[in-house]
């Protein structure tokens, strides 16, 4: 949802009259459920490389819309290319709300974990019981459809994970140092949206006690 709705929203909100014991706890609380919404997002992040045989392992692949308001619909393929061949398997496909594991290899072991409607921005499957003939590359491809008002467009993003199955798992410092990245930033968002709730908060009361004092004296005069 784009910020014109959010600034369009805060100023209907403003024309709203409650009783004065209650217009902050009632601001706070629309503006609370709004402010999730317009500032809500999607973050493409990256898939790890390395799994653990005999555990099951989460193959992510995120691709997000640009405009979220606009409505859009799209499918997930997987293809597998194990280590040292040339041709790439295809191993799962998703359209909501129907998910089929097509290879062999993976029957009984794949599970869709991405986005459970029709609009997918995240298409990550998880795979049981990995083995090391899950060794090699996966491509993830979104086939989307956005739904304009003079016409629908099309297009294909295609994303590869090289993937390595070995028998004890050895986290890297890059993985660590991008789960701890990770930690900070959802904790810098969360005190950006109590900054902006404070802020729309503050702006609303100010023109509720504004508009109050202008109607004051009016309702003096006989």
């Amino acid at each position: 949802m784009s910020w014109n709705y959010c600034q369009i929203f805060l100023h209907s909100m403003s024309g709203f009259s409650f009783p004065e014991s209650t217009t902050g706890f009632l601001s706070l609380f629309a503006v609370s459920l709004f402010v999730s919404q317009c500032h809500g997002g999607c973050s493409e992040v990256d898939s790890l490389t390395e799994a653990v045989a005999g555990e099951g392992f989460s193959l992510k692949c995120i691709s997000c819309k640009k405009r979220e308001e606009v409505s859009a619909r799209a499918t997930v393929d997987w293809h597998f290319k194990p280590l040292g061949e040339k041709q790439y398997w295809h191993i799962f496909h998703y359209d909501h709300p129907r998910a089929e594991t097509i290879h062999e290899q993976f029957n009984g072991r794949m599970e869709w974990q991405g986005t459970k409607k029709s609009d997918i921005q995240s298409g990550t499957i998880y795979i049981h019981n990995m083995t090391f003939n899950d060794t090699g590359t996966y491509r993830c491809t979104f086939q989307r459809t956005i739904f304009l008002v003079q016409n629908d467009v099309h297009h294909i993003v295609e994303k590869h994970v090289e993937l390595s199955v070995v028998k004890v798992a050895n986290r890297e410092i890059t993985s660590l140092i991008s789960e701890l990245m990770m930690y900070v930033l959802i904790l810098v968002l969360q005190l950006w949206l109590i900054l902006v709730l404070v802020s729309c908060y503050k702006k609303i009361s100010n023109e509720y006690e504004a508009r109050e004092a202008k109607l004051a004296p009016m309702s003096l005069t006989p």
